[in-house]
């Protein structure tokens, strides 16, 4: 049958049956492969020359990605996704000091502050200070890891008042810097840096509380002070959306300054213990029984420590191993010293002696109203601005107190409180753009003219913010708790009361 077709029908069939036989024996098509994006060039060597500059200058890394070749109108050729080995590194040098000068700021705290308070009440409550600066360390730290940290230095929130939720639980919080804040330092080292800040901050106010409140009393006030006082104090105005931070915020509403804590520490401690003093009332038998420290060796001892850890805390708020540490090193140093010596000196013309108490009360006070300053003026400045360090504090803490008859017990209003207010209004004087060229980038119009001004508007918040939220918190815990412990308690004294232990144990028991 397949013959007797006609030979037109035979070759269709013939073309149709070859067709559908081949289509088995055909290879699988497949689609082209997609191109293979090629590989960014290298970096050049100029490039990698300009990122280790910036590693030695703490400068932006990611400067060098602008070095190289350029076409005929001057842009770069330079490719957007190239990057350079230094992009996103923590530096080693810069990371090193980081961590030491962290180790140094809770120096200051454990021992250094738990020595100088310790030193300065009597016997029956030394072992009650010093539990209260471990218990608020343990605090803290949990606060910072849960929420603080984010909250002081995130931004999601694009508030001037709160950072934001992103750090929440330190996630993310790795050894890659965060350049909001430095190029060179791994983020996790900046965060347990500031961590320690955090710390100092209410164990200050201890020494105006000391030997008559209730550790978990205490506890839970410094709980509620962290959220409604430090951490909020702390965004505005070191935050880089912070409402008070005029060096990196352009948008600022206060162009204030602060390097290391005159407004944040300092004074928002001292003012607080003021107000929380004064609720509390006096110790028994204030101002009939006299009250001496116990041990000025501990006193002494405590205070050099504070002052060794200073320099973490005044230098190593530059963020790096830089020239602007450099000169908060040293202006820190002739600060305190001459401090340190201007108290001694008053005491003499004053009571015919220069007292060991009035040596350590000078370089404290010393370190206090420096601290602000200490990364934008210069060290000519730091010599009149210890010489007033050393003044106005001792009349706060030998006139004032007696005058308006607080019991703030180891000064931490006078130094701390009217230290740090000095210290804010200085800095708005002598600082200078030459010691700091941070100050050229949204300060510039102000800076040696009016930053005075923005100074004062900042110490009007601050004073605002702790003076009003430690009244109210202090109420509230008296109401919960009790601020108090027992007349007996007292007069028993709060180691064995509060922790059933004893300082110093004379004889032996069997």
């Amino acid at each position: 049958m397949f013959c007797s077709r006609p030979p037109r029908l035979k070759l269709i069939a013939l073309l149709t049956l070859a067709t559908w036989l081949g289509v088995g024996a055909l290879p699988a098509q497949t689609p082209p492969a997609a191109a293979t994006p090629p590989a960014p060039p290298a970096p050049t060597l100029e490039q990698r020359v300009a990122g280790l500059e910036a590693y030695v200058g703490n400068g932006d890394p990611s400067v060098a990605l602008k070095v190289g070749p350029k076409d005929k109108d001057g842009n770069a050729t330079i490719p957007a996704g190239l990057t350079t080995p230094s992009v996103g590194v923590a530096g080693p040098g810069h990371n090193g000091f980081m961590m030491i000068c962290a180790a140094l700021v809770l120096f200051m705290t454990l021992p250094g502050l738990a020595l100088f308070y310790g030193g300065l009440v009597r016997t029956k409550n030394v072992l009650s200070v010093m539990a209260q600066c471990l218990g608020i360390a343990g605090l803290v730290t949990i606060i910072w890891w849960a929420v603080g940290y984010s909250l002081v230095f995130g931004k999601s929130f694009n508030s001037g008042i709160l950072g934001g939720t992103e750090f929440f639980f330190l996630k993310g919080v790795d050894s890659a810097p965060n350049t909001d804040y430095a190029f060179w330092v791994s983020q996790n080292v900046f965060s347990m840096y500031q961590l320690m800040f955090a710390i100092i901050t209410p164990a200050l106010i201890v020494g105006a509380i000391a030997e008559r409140m209730k550790f978990s009393a205490l506890l839970l006030f410094v709980t509620l002070w962290m959220f409604v006082v430090y951490i909020p104090l702390a965004h505005m105005v070191w935050g880089v959306t912070g409402l008070m931070n005029g060096v990196w915020n352009a948008g600022a509403a206060i162009k204030a300054v602060d390097f290391a804590g005159g407004t944040v520490v300092h004074m928002s401690s001292g003012w607080s213990a003021l107000i929380l003093c004064v609720i509390l009332g006096p110790r028994l038998g204030f101002g009939k029984t006299p009250m001496p420290p116990h041990s000025l060796v501990l006193c002494m001892i405590g205070t050099g420590m504070l002052w060794v850890g200073w320099y973490g805390f005044n230098a190593g708020s530059a963020v790096a191993a830089d020239g602007v540490a450099a000169n908060a090193f040293t202006t820190t140093t002739l600060a305190t010293g001459v401090a340190c010596a201007t108290w001694a000196a008053l005491e003499y013309f004053v009571r015919g002696k220069a007292s060991v108490l009035g040596f350590c009360s000078g370089a404290v006070a010393g370190l206090v109203v420096v601290t602000p300053a200490c990364g934008f003026i210069t060290p000519g400045s730091a010599v009149p601005l210890g010489v007033l360090a050393g003044a106005v504090p001792f009349f706060a803490c030998t006139k004032l107190k007696g005058m308006l008859k607080y019991d703030d017990a180891l000064d931490t209003f006078g130094v701390h409180a009217v230290g740090g207010t000095l210290g804010a209004f200085l800095s708005g004087l002598f600082a200078t753009a030459s010691v700091n060229g941070n100050l050229s980038t949204n300060l510039k119009d102000i800076v040696g003219k009016s930053l005075w001004l923005e100074q004062l508007k900042a110490i009007g918040v601050t004073l605002a913010l702790s003076i009003v939220s430690t009244l109210i918190l202090a109420l509230l815990v008296k109401a919960i708790l009790g601020l108090r412990p027992t007349t007996e308690a007292e007069q028993e004294g709060l180691d064995l009361t509060d922790h059933g232990e004893e300082g110093y144990i004379y004889e032996a028991k069997s």
